[in-house]
């Protein structure tokens, strides 16, 4: 499939990895883009000298284009900054803050930029800072998140702006990849579905999480200190609503989630950790390696949209020739 984003990324699909922090790495990253999507590694606050490590080790395991995010919050941003221009990385996506100090650099650098926007009106100030394109990403999708939903949000932003949007949100599978298409969406950026990979580097116990997710697994932690973070349902994240909700002091809510989340990625631990999910976890049920994940998306998809495309016709087609006899 020949979108504007696999024209401008340079990949087979038009699909991207999320850069979720402390996972995306370049284990992950290398093995999307061997697969023909776009692998993203997470900028995060990572020390420097290890996401130079990273990036390095994703260019001798893949020949493909890949990426890294930038937390625009991040205390590192302007190191990291840097870093993608010296080690001539070809992509990246931003989010949490306005890129528009580094985008001259990054432009005069060759680098794409991609920001993910939860907002029409975040959207429309990633364009006029010079975004090549945008990520719309809704409410279900995993880790920090805004109010709208992918179906509502996907189709304003497309409609808002004129560079190409991917949708990202509540997609595992060809059929959500379908209907992001059908909202106008010119690609997809996939996050949870890639959690049960077998090249995700997360603890055994997170995919188990992950894989065994019901639809109602899910629970939304901060939503009361403005900074809403959705996860895996836990007794931790149980706690975490209930200190919310019972006011407690900010300081003290802080202190129970630093280092949270890797207690999750590393360790496992279900009783300190944030298993940070999307809420589509509910249809993952296995692991399997990320090129069969992606092939069989997009097998799926292609069949829908040609499906879709051969109904379109007929439709024309009738109206057509039910004028003419008319």
């Amino acid at each position: 499939m020949e979108t504007r984003i696999t024209k401008l990324l340079g990949s087979k699909y038009p699909m991207i990895q999320g850069g979720m922090a402390w996972i995306a790495e370049s284990t992950l990253a290398s093995a999307v883009s061997n697969a023909g999507a776009v692998g993203l590694i997470a900028g995060g606050s990572a020390p420097i000298d290890y996401l130079r490590e990273q990036i390095r080790i994703c260019k001798e395991k893949t020949q493909n284009p890949f990426g890294v995010n930038i937390m625009l919050m991040s205390p590192n941003a302007d190191d990291l900054a840097q870093l993608v221009i010296d080690e001539k990385v070809p992509i990246v996506t931003t989010g949490a803050g306005n890129p528009g100090k580094y985008m001259e650099a990054w432009k005069n650098a060759g680098i794409k930029v991609i920001p993910v926007v939860p907002s029409v009106a975040l959207a429309k100030r990633m364009e006029r800072s010079g975004a090549d394109a945008l990520v719309a990403e809704g409410t279900e999708s995993g880790g920090h998140i805004g109010m709208n939903t992918t179906m509502c949000l996907v189709p304003q932003v497309v409609d808002a702006v004129d560079i190409p949007v991917i949708a990202a949100g509540g997609i595992a599978d060809g059929r959500g990849i379908a209907a992001a298409f059908m909202l106008g969406a010119e690609g997809v950026q996939l996050g949870t579905r890639f959690l049960a990979t077998e090249e995700c580097q997360i603890s055994p116990k997170y995919k188990e999480l992950v894989v065994k997710a019901k639809d109602t697994d899910n629970q939304i932690t901060g939503f009361y200190s403005g900074s809403p973070c959705r996860g895996i349902k836990t007794k931790y994240t149980k706690k975490l609503q209930a200190m919310e909700k019972a006011a407690c002091p900010p300081e003290d809510f802080e202190a129970m989630t630093v280092g949270s989340l890797r207690k999750a990625v590393v360790d496992g631990n279900v009783d300190e950790g944030s298993f940070l999910c999307g809420l589509i976890a509910g249809m993952v049920h296995d692991v399997k390696p990320c090129k069969e994940v992606i092939d069989e998306m997009w097998a799926e998809a292609y069949q829908l949209l040609e499906k879709h495309r051969a109904k379109l016709v007929v439709r024309c087609v009738v109206r057509f020739f039910g004028r003419q006899i008319a």
